[in-house]
């Protein structure tokens, strides 16, 4: 069982940018790759990777780490993620039966560590109740904050059914500049980010959110 859509969230996300070489990301989707391309960067792609603590306030509460790519759709700005780990049922449920978010369970630690720095770190088995094993870990030092509640429009495409389902979000948020260094399984699911170093990171901090639109009554499968 999930909420329906549109999803009202808060929390803090930690989101550090890294450049791909295009022939290393990851393939998407049919449908989407025939409706999307990366945005060029200096012959590489834009490829995001975020914490995420979704926190009281919200329809759900849970965490997360994602790993999207900056694309285009004729010349229109978008975002595909194409790795993403919840430690919420409802959350997995929801993201792929709404939106054809890839969602998958996994272990997610985040915490802030006495100096306020954020540490995290996620694992996964391939199969329920086998050990876990490590996907990811960070540290994520925090930088100087810049006044005021800043924007964060996105529309977000992923693939659903055989087509390509465009997904608006609306929100706003503080942001705090800082510095993340990672530590990535190179033969793991995000293996096309290890070794990397990130080109920026941010923290969106106390943010809220209006993820997806509203959908007819009868789609509702939130008591």
């Amino acid at each position: 069982m999930y909420p329906p859509q549109p999803w009202d969230l808060r929390g803090q996300l930690h989101l550090s940018v890294f450049a791909v070489p295009r022939a290393d990301l990851p393939a998407l989707p049919p449908p989407l790759a025939a409706a999307v391309r990366p945005i060029p960067f200096g012959g590489r792609a834009l490829v995001g990777a975020a914490w995420v603590s979704y926190e009281p306030g919200g329809v759900l509460e849970y965490r997360e780490l994602l790993a999207a790519v900056l694309v285009h759709e004729r010349g229109r700005p978008r975002v595909s993620i194409t790795r993403i780990w919840v430690d919420s049922v409802a959350s997995r449920d929801g993201g792929r039966e709404l939106w054809g978010i890839p969602k998958d369970l996994a272990e997610l630690e985040l915490r802030t560590a006495p100096d306020g720095h954020l540490v995290a770190a996620a694992s996964t088995g391939p199969e329920p109740g086998d050990r876990p094993a490590p996907i990811a870990s960070a540290a994520v030092r925090r930088g100087p904050r810049l006044p005021g509640r800043w924007p964060t429009p996105l529309s977000v495409a992923q693939a659903l059914a055989g087509s390509v389902v465009r997904t608006p979000v609306r929100g706003r948020a503080g942001l705090r500049l800082g510095s993340a260094t990672w530590r990535i399984e190179a033969g793991g699911p995000l293996g096309h980010l290890a070794g990397r170093r990130p080109l920026l990171t941010v923290t969106l901090t106390d943010f809220r959110l209006r993820f997806g639109a509203a959908a007819p009554a009868s789609a509702a499968t939130w008591p």
